[in-house]
């Protein structure tokens, strides 16, 4: 009697867990394709509206969606007809200030390369219509050592001037952080 409850709870534990599996795996596949943008306006072209001076204001969030910190940051842009030279200064309000550049390539209508110094490998772009989604796994500094967090960014167009960035930070495949970003283009 006692084997066929342990049995029976041993069961339900098992098919509970390939529900969730399951019901996981369905979420994923309808999650956001750059592709889901390909007729929205206004369209982002990246290389144009990076080139020149953009300005920068953001709030980083943990994964409950505490506001850790806040930061401004200038951006300033140079398109040479095939690649893009991104210089980013971050200035958080802790004190800290951050630079980075990014070196990002046009691979075809599409498609994007980038590098950074501080990027492990090579950032992937993806740009259609009013959005890029920009993937690329970053060393970010926590009490004296770098770790590796992947990053989702997804920049969406609105005028002219503004965009807006939701990039969501993971480690593990497990959600660490997320960070809001508005652009506005001088």
């Amino acid at each position: 009697m006692f084997r066929n409850i342990n049995f029976l709870k041993l069961l339900n534990s098992i098919l509970l867990i390939i529900s969730l599996f399951l019901i996981t795996n369905c979420s994923n596949n309808s999650s956001m394709k750059p592709e889901d943008f390909k007729n929205k306006e206004p369209k982002l072209i990246i290389e144009e509206y990076l080139s020149g001076n953009v300005k920068a204001w953001g709030v980083l969030q943990n994964r409950s969606g505490k506001v850790m910190r806040q930061f401004s940051a200038d951006l300033d842009g140079k398109w040479d007809g095939n690649k893009l030279i991104l210089d980013e200064k971050f200035n958080w309000d802790d004190g800290e200030i951050q630079n980075r550049q990014w070196q990002i390539i046009k691979l075809d209508e599409n498609n994007y390369e980038g590098t950074a110094g501080d990027v492990v490998g090579k950032a992937k772009g993806y740009s259609y219509g009013s959005a890029f989604k920009f993937e690329y796994v970053l060393l970010v500094p926590v009490k004296g050592k770098e770790i590796k967090i992947s990053f989702d960014d997804w920049i969406f167009k609105q005028d002219d001037r503004v965009a807006i960035n939701r990039a969501t930070m993971t480690k593990f495949g497990f959600k660490v952080a997320e960070l809001t970003v508005v652009f506005v283009k001088d």
